[in-house]
C-alpha cells in the first residue's frame, strides 16, 4: 500500500493518535474510508469508460478495413468482367 510497510504504517498510526487523540481518530478513519472507496469507484468507472471506448474505436477500424477489402474486391472483380475498358484511350 503506497511502498509503506508495516512498521512505517505503525509509526503513523501512532503519531496520529497522539496528534488528534483517541476521540477523533475513529471518526477521521470513517471519512478516509469512505474517501478511498468513493476514489476506487471513481477510478474504477474511469477505468471502465477507457476500456468501453477503445473497444469502439477498434471495432469502427475494423468495420473500416472490411469496407476497404469488400470495395477492393468489387474493383476487382468488375475489372475482370471488363478487361478491355481500361485500354481505350
Amino acid at each position: 500500500m503506497f511502498g509503506i510497510g508495516g512498521t512505517e504504517l505503525l509509526v503513523i498510526l501512532v503519531v496520529a493518535l497522539v496528534v488528534l487523540g483517541p476521540s477523533s481518530l475513529p471518526k477521521l478513519a470513517r471519512t478516509l474510508g469512505r474517501a478511498m472507496g468513493e476514489f476506487r469507484r471513481v477510478s474504477t468507472e474511469f477505468q471502465r469508460t477507457i476500456n468501453l471506448e477503445a473497444a469502439e474505436e477498434e471495432e469502427k477500424e475494423r468495420a473500416r478495413k472490411a469496407a476497404e477489402v469488400k470495395a477492393q474486391a468489387t474493383a476487382a472483380a468488375a475489372k475482370s468482367e471488363n478487361p478491355g475498358d481500361g485500354d481505350r484511350a
